[in-house]
């Protein structure tokens, strides 16, 4: 399949698709194959520019999944995504998963243990030159903990983190223009809410890095923590993450709510025009 090159001079609305029995927000709700491809059309009408397909939960004590497993719970999706005008994102940190996705139309694959999980998957994003989503996580591990993990200055901690592992990328042959950085939010920063607020207060201090951020704030355990509201009650949290995130140069919002982020992006793009 050929590579798309994607535009960043706008924000872009990555959607989510979790095919999973298990994960923290919408475990079980796109399992089946009607509902996965009702799903996919509906993100599309609503505004995503990019879905984001994942085969295993990474909540805390969520099990891990075979790499056939997780294939088989992707695969109806990219395959109905195949023929459609979208990028699509897949979630794994497995090589093979990988492979195979970008054989199935997948353009990016978003790792959340930063290369990791498995090493073996910069070889294979270099190898198909796809765009890698390179995300800090406190954890090795695919798994989210519920650890409070304290940080001197979270954002400089970050960018030193996110900095190595684009080097490390960078010298296993994938291009600079190919990479994402994500500085992570919620549990995968801390179980405290605070440090996921620096960094959307500081979001531009990442800007020298060099490379289009990513912000997945959608529904996290801070927005619940700082607003005492369960998962479900979420969404105003989330939009207000999304609006200043876009505000101070995010390049990609990785969202649930399609639609409702889609508006409030539009209208913090408005703001930055002026």
């Amino acid at each position: 399949m050929s590579q798309k090159t994607i535009n960043f001079d706008k924000a872009l609305l990555m959607g989510i698709l979790n095919t999973t029995p298990d994960s923290f927000s919408d475990g079980g709700s796109f399992v089946e194959k009607k509902i996965i491809q009702k799903r996919i059309d509906q993100m599309i009408e609503e505004g995503s520019d990019i879905l984001d397909i994942g085969g295993e939960s990474s909540a805390p004590n969520s099990p891990q999944v075979s790499q056939e497993e997780e294939i088989k719970r992707i695969k109806p999706a990219l395959e109905y995504c195949y023929n459609k005008n979208i990028l699509v994102s897949v979630d794994t940190y497995k090589a093979g998963t990988a492979e195979f996705a970008i054989q199935n139309s997948a353009q990016i694959i978003n790792d959340v243990t930063a290369f990791r999980g498995d090493e073996k998957i910069a070889d294979v994003i270099a190898k198909n030159d796809v765009y890698v989503v390179i995300m800090y996580s406190k954890n090795s591990s695919a798994r989210t903990t519920k650890e409070a993990k304290i940080y001197k200055n979270v954002v400089e901690e970050i960018k030193d983190f996110l900095n190595e592992r684009m080097e490390y990328a960078l010298s296993q042959g994938i291009s600079k223009d190919k990479i994402i950085l994500d500085p992570g939010m919620g549990a995968f920063v801390s179980k405290n809410p605070e440090p996921s607020l620096e960094i959307l207060k500081h979001l531009t201090e990442f800007k020298n890095l060099g490379c289009p951020i990513l912000i997945g704030a959608s529904r996290k355990s801070f927005i619940g923590q700082v607003l005492d509201l369960p998962i479900n009650e979420r969404l105003e949290g989330s939009l207000a993450a999304a609006t200043i995130a876009t505000y101070n140069g995010a390049k990609i919002i990785r969202a649930h709510d399609v639609k409702e982020t889609k508006r409030v992006m539009l209208i913090s793009k408005a703001i930055q025009e002026m």
